[in-house]
């Protein structure tokens, strides 16, 4: 029987249906329902499944086929990010501001006036956050901010969630020192979900669900990097990083 599976809320397993049973179409749709507390989203993404969903829908959970993801030592930067890196345009933090990072990743597109970041699950992230399980990377001109993303961090496997720009380069710019940072604290993997042209540029491949299940398995087992998270004193996010053509 392949899914959707229906998750009661009562259930206190948190133990996902085998995600070889989520549905080819649409990719990877596994189960609905369940909550968004902090212990099942945990369980879900050390199980290789991720909640997606609109506010009119029920809590749909997620592992497609095959995965996006990014080896941080395989990181790609094009020649005109390089130079807007020297410039350093940008001050980056780390969990400087969680929420407001959720919001602006909530908000609007131009394409499209609806989001998948509801109220429900940016409450449910924001505690995670409170958890020291999820981290945002932000993006300043001065005081104000114009870039960021957001993800989990489970052993040395991170999780990217969304990202957002107000500023040009301001997400690629946050998006390079996130995945140096996380490089240098022996970070193995980030799990990009699903394949996009943006994330091909960085350098992002497309692995089988099962391969991805292996390396969750393996790499959320590890000790988390202690908090807070802060950039190493003399980081450099230029330093061994390839390049790309552009």
């Amino acid at each position: 029987m392949r899914g959707p599976f229906w998750i009661d809320q009562r259930d206190t397993t948190y133990i996902f249906p085998p995600v070889e049973l989520a549905l080819d179409e649409p990719d990877g749709l596994l189960a609905a329902g369940g909550d968004l507390t902090p212990r099942r989203i945990i369980n879900a993404y050390r199980q290789g499944v991720f909640p997606w969903y609109s506010s009119d829908q029920p809590i749909l959970w997620w592992s497609p086929n095959p995965r996006s993801i990014l080896i941080p030592a395989q990181l790609k930067v094009s020649r005109s990010l390089r130079k807007q890196l020297r410039k350093q345009p940008f001050r980056i933090t780390i969990d400087h501001c969680f929420k407001e990072v959720l919001q602006q990743c909530a908000a609007p597109r131009s394409y499209t006036d609806g989001t998948w970041i509801t109220a429900e699950m940016q409450a449910a992230y924001c505690e995670l956050h409170d958890q020291g399980v999820a981290h945002s990377f932000e993006a300043w001109q001065g005081e104000t901010l114009v870039g960021g993303l957001y993800g989990l961090a489970l052993g040395k496997l991170f999780f990217g969630e969304s990202m957002f720009s107000r500023a040009t380069d301001a997400s690629k710019i946050a998006f390079v020192y996130a995945v140096k940072q996380l490089e240098a604290w022996g970070f193995a993997l980030i799990d990009c979900q699903v394949a996009s042209e943006h994330l091909k540029s960085f350098g992002a491949i497309q692995v089988p669900r099962n391969r991805f299940i292996e390396y969750t398995l393996q790499l959320t087992s590890l000790s988390p990097h202690p908090l807070p998270w802060q950039f190493d004193e003399g980081f450099d996010p230029l330093v061994n990083t390839g390049h790309s053509d552009g």
